[in-house]
């Protein structure tokens, strides 16, 4: 049973790559877009709330225009801060108190590399459990969403399913992104007020939250708007993300890009805002940019890095907490590109004091999952943790007296001041310091040594076991579901 969450401490070193102006200039930009082109609301319920607070309403294309002072004072009401509870035990709660940033599994992939086989299949609900486990064991990560979808679940349900894998084998803080009907996510709420111990100890210690994904360019899921504001009633937090790539569903400039992205997603936060006031929302992007040479989503380079830097800015505008798509690499394997993208994606939004990072264990821009990958990316994350505690300088680090002491030619291997700190120096896991004749012996390396270790853990974590008879409650939940959908 996992004793503790590592996360980033963010308050130490900062990288802005937009100035304060320029901030400015993509919000007012937003705001124009939002106001002079409009957003698809395809919701009658949607369209409704934001056409009572002034929003002009085209029913036919169901595209609302809201003048901009209505989305910012909207926007306005939302908590500037939000914990994110765990299934348990409140020691491994989540505060998005813009100090810290945590690792994050997701992804929903539609396959899995088997971690015995090696083989790519189509991954199951079995699939979902087992990827539980490992993130449970693993410290670096402090939430989940479904890595892979529970595709031998009904397509109605699976989002229940998957959740029902989630909290019995993980005792973390429980995140979705496939509950896209209002039906559904009245079940999942449901589900959650019962790990919870009720409605009023849900709203509380909300242990589960929300991700819902815009329409690049301009418009939302009908859906899943109805579905968000199920939960936003319920006190669950609730994010909106937007995935808008340069070139195909935003501008190829990366400005105008974040300005399409940010007015996806500021018209559906300050939509929840609307309807029920105050109520817990995060800022949630993945941005990207199309190949230009085949059209294909990246998953990786240079304009992803800066958009997971740039889009912290945009956040702490609105004062509102960000889950960034970090470490989803477009890489096919666990190889050089994965580790190039994810350094990169990974480092930018914490140095940015982004939230939450998301994207462990995934390949193929969040298609495959890999237990080799969650794990290298663990081993990436506490790197970049080591990096953001910056270099403390005071009397004891810079530890003159030591020097005077071993003096001119000396060493420092015996002292006791070696023996305080030595073990504050970072140590990797899976990285290969050894001799090159010890490699040479066996030819292994971090791969190899990760699969290893993702396979001790299937075989041997066993996370703290939900109360049986909470897991019959979520099997009941979903029975009656699937009974009322004929699908039993």
């Amino acid at each position: 049973m996992p004793q503790h969450i590592l996360p980033i401490d963010t308050g130490n070193l900062h990288l802005q790559v937009l100035g304060d102006d320029d901030v400015r200039r993509i919000h007012h930009a937003s705001l124009e877009l939002i106001q002079g082109v409009g957003v698809r609301f395809p919701s009658p319920h949607a369209l409704d709330i934001l056409h009572a607070h002034g929003a002009s309403i085209d029913p036919e294309r169901q595209i609302a225009r809201i003048p901009g002072h209505v989305v910012e004072s909207a926007l306005g009401h939302a908590a500037a801060g939000l914990t994110l509870c765990a299934r348990d035990d409140p020691a491994l709660d989540l505060p998005l108190d813009g100090q810290h940033a945590y690792l994050a599994v997701d992804g929903t992939g539609i396959e899995v590399l088997d971690a015995y086989t090696g083989e790519k299949r189509v991954s199951t609900k079995q699939d979902v459990a087992d990827a539980m486990r490992v993130a449970d064991y693993m410290e670096e990560i402090a939430l989940v969403w479904p890595p892979v979808s529970a595709q031998d679940c009904p397509a109605e349900t699976r989002g229940l399913h998957e959740l029902d894998a989630i909290w019995n084998n993980y005792a973390k803080h429980a995140q979705t992104e496939t509950l896209v009907t209002a039906h559904e996510m009245q079940a999942a709420v449901e589900m959650a007020a019962a790990i919870a111990g009720g409605r009023d100890e849900l709203r509380r210690r909300p242990v589960l939250s929300i991700m819902q994904c815009t329409i690049s360019p301009l418009a939302q899921d009908g859906g899943s708007l109805d579905a968000a504001l199920v939960a936003a009633e319920a006190g669950l937090p609730v994010a909106f993300m937007t995935m808008a790539s340069c070139g195909f569903s935003g501008p190829a400039a990366l400005a105008g890009n974040l300005a399409v992205g940010n007015a996806e997603v500021i018209s559906a936060l300050a939509l929840l805002q609307m309807a029920y006031p105050g109520c817990p929302v995060y800022y949630a992007a993945a941005q990207t940019a199309m190949d230009p040479r085949t059209g294909a989503y990246t998953g990786g380079g240079p304009e992803d890095y800066l958009f997971g830097a740039a889009t912290n800015q945009l956040a702490d505008f609105y004062h509102i907490p960000l889950s960034m798509g970090a470490f989803a690499t477009g890489a096919k394997q666990p190889d050089w590109q994965a580790a190039f993208d994810n350094v990169f994606a990974g480092l930018l939004p914490a140095l940015s004091g982004a939230d939450l990072l998301q994207g462990a264990g995934m390949l193929y821009g969040s298609r495959i999952f890999s237990y080799e990958q969650l794990l290298l990316d663990c081993e990436i994350y506490s790197a970049i943790r080591a990096v953001a505690g910056g270099i403390r300088v005071d009397e004891e680090a810079l530890a003159l007296d030591v020097v005077r002491q071993a003096g001119v030619g000396g060493n420092f291997l015996a002292h006791r001041h070696t023996r305080q700190h030595i073990r504050d120096l970072w140590q990797p896991r899976f990285i290969d310091r050894r001799p090159y004749s010890a490699w040479e012996a066996d030819r292994q390396g971090p791969r190899d040594w990760a699969n290893a270790k993702a396979r001790w853990i299937l075989e041997n974590h066993r996370p703290a076991p939900l109360d049986p008879r909470l897991s019959a409650e979520l099997t009941r939940i979903i029975a009656a579901v699937e009974g009322e959908m004929g699908l039993r």
